[in-house]
């Protein structure tokens, strides 16, 4: 089992925070994922939705 250092940096900045919240506000229908690399946040996808009813 790996040792978990508290001097690591976090693996989602604060900016990734706020843009992960407003990504996730935004949507309606879709999917948000969140890829991850050694431990941080690398990159975050958008899949929107548009329903046509």
């Amino acid at each position: 089992m790996a040792e978990i250092n508290k001097n690591d940096k976090k693996a989602l900045t604060e900016e990734d925070t706020k843009r992960l919240i407003k990504i996730i506000n935004d949507i309606k229908f879709g999917t948000v994922t969140i890829i991850i690399q050694d431990g941080k946040v690398i990159q975050i996808e958008k899949n929107e939705k548009i329903r046509l009813v």
